[in-house]
């Protein structure tokens, strides 16, 4: 396997990313940022230097704004793969990438520090008949929408809860497509909870008059809106044919054949996990996160977390945080002394405050409920890899099965193509309510390479570096 060297290696090129790559050029460190997508900006900014909807301003100003980040990164002259995928990282800072273009292959990329900046993922939501056709994430929904300009052919039902579920059916309001109706799931003493946090929220006021905007918007729209929803259940045969929902102890029905789901996101800990990474239970926001100090270096010397991935905080959040890591990488790397580095993270530090002040209101605002978490249906699909039932998590742990690692050997939960991604959370927490116990005692899967498939052709290709590296200019030859 061809190898070589770089200053700092990001993964991932969303906001958190594409900004600690720009702070690291900024202090003479030489970065190179590897990304699985085709163009810069992540999930939020994706597709935005080249979108393909007739006018991107349906998406909204945040979106728009990210259009500056990446267009600065692209000046910047840094080294930039897309498609390609960082599938191993260790401890010392090796990492194996398999590229999907430039001919394929692997190669292995020795880094002085690393910043993972691999964003959010959408937390699982299983329901029942949340595997059918026509039953899919608002997130997913939104991707399709800003990569590929497409948009659902029949109204929809958004269910969940959490800010994204309000802005996609106002951006879906834009696009001219109707919402069929909005179903909120939220924890019903939320609102009581999110009061004791208003003070932190009224630093944020951009945050609160963004919020009511979109709920305006949605009112103006004639949206059907639900609150304090308790049950979900999508009906049908072979596809979604209508949602019953259960409102005050009455169950009632919405014929639809496209449902979106989405109870909020939490950080992709996947790769922070193969790295060995010590990880913490975020109570506020019912996750796990790896353990970070105040420039987001975790417990694996060199290796920072930035963005979401180290705690949910917003694109906004995602800037200074990457910017910050890089700014302590830099710093341990001799590029910059501790007085230079202090002076610099002060305005950092003042930015991120000022973008994640309102978390604690959202966090209790958006909580999802413990039966939307932890699924009450035996028949329920957790592990749709595998086909795993809520049910037979409950038998599992009737069997003695004391946390999720185990359902590996009882059940081969987890361990499918998305190694865990999607029903890890899930599994942890109806192991915990089965056992009467706190998700920290019960645990999460023990994550191993590759963090992604990778096929034995690509594994055995091994490309030359003089080729990866004249693929941008501004990386040393």
């Amino acid at each position: 396997m061809s190898s070589m060297r770089v200053d700092l290696l990001v993964v991932g090129a969303g906001p958190a990313g594409l900004a600690a790559a720009l702070e690291a050029k900024r202090h003479g460190l030489t970065p190179l940022v590897v990304d699985e997508n085709t163009l810069p900006g992540g999930q939020i900014y994706r597709s935005v230097s080249r979108s393909p909807l007739a006018d991107p301003g349906v998406l909204g100003p945040d979106y728009l704004r990210g259009r500056a980040l990446v267009d600065a990164f692209t000046e910047a002259d840094i080294a930039y793969w897309p498609q390609t995928l960082a599938w191993q990282i260790g401890t010392d800072k090796r990492v194996s990438v398999t590229r999907q273009s430039a001919g394929g292959g692997t190669l292995q990329i020795e880094a002085g520090a690393i910043v993972l900046a691999s964003g959010a993922q959408e937390r699982p939501f299983p329901i029942p008949g949340w595997t059918l056709p026509g039953v899919m994430g608002v997130g997913a929904a939104q991707t399709l929408l800003k990569a590929s300009a497409l948009v659902p052919d029949t109204p929809a039902v958004l269910a969940g809860c959490g800010p994204l579920l309000y802005l996609f059916a106002w951006q879906l309001i834009n696009a001219g497509v109707p919402v069929r109706a909005i179903l909120d799931t939220a924890e019903p003493d939320g609102r009581r909870e999110a009061l004791r946090h208003v003070g932190g929220a009224l630093r944020a006021p951009s945050y609160l008059m963004k919020g009511l905007k979109l709920l305006r918007a949605i009112r103006a729209a004639g949206v059907q809106h639900v609150k304090h929803v308790t049950s979900l259940r999508v009906v049908g045969a072979t596809q979604a044919e209508a949602i019953e929902y259960v409102v005050e102890g009455k169950t009632q029905r919405i014929d639809t054949a496209l449902v979106l789901l989405h109870q909020g996101v939490i950080p992709n800990t996947q790769a922070t996990r193969s790295i060995g990474c010590e990880h913490v239970w975020d109570e506020a926001q019912l996750c796990w996160r790896p353990k970070t100090d105040a420039w987001g270096e975790t417990s694996v010397p060199g290796i920072f977390v930035a963005g979401d991935g180290a705690g949910i905080g917003g694109a906004l959040a995602a800037e200074p945080s990457g910017r910050l890591a890089a700014t302590q990488a830099a710093a341990t790397l001799g590029k910059l002394d501790t007085a230079k580095r202090d002076s610099r993270a002060l305005s950092l530090r003042r930015e991120l405050a000022a973008h994640t002040s309102i978390r604690p209101f959202l966090d209790a605002l958006y909580r999802p409920a413990d039966g939307f978490r932890a699924p009450a249906d035996d028949s329920t699909i957790v592990c749709r890899c595998e086909e795993v039932t809520a049910g037979d998590v409950r038998r599992m742990a009737g069997l003695g099965c004391v946390g999720p690692n185990q359902t590996k050997s009882f059940s081969r939960c987890g361990m499918g193509p998305c190694q865990g991604r999607f029903c890890g959370m899930t599994v942890a927490e109806l192991l915990a309510q089965a056992q009467g116990c706190a998700v920290p005692e019960v645990g999460y899967y023990r994550i191993r390479p590759p963090i992604k498939p990778v096929t034995l052709g690509e594994l055995a290709s091994a490309v030359d570096t003089p080729e990866f590296l004249s693929e941008r200019a501004g990386f040393p030859k």
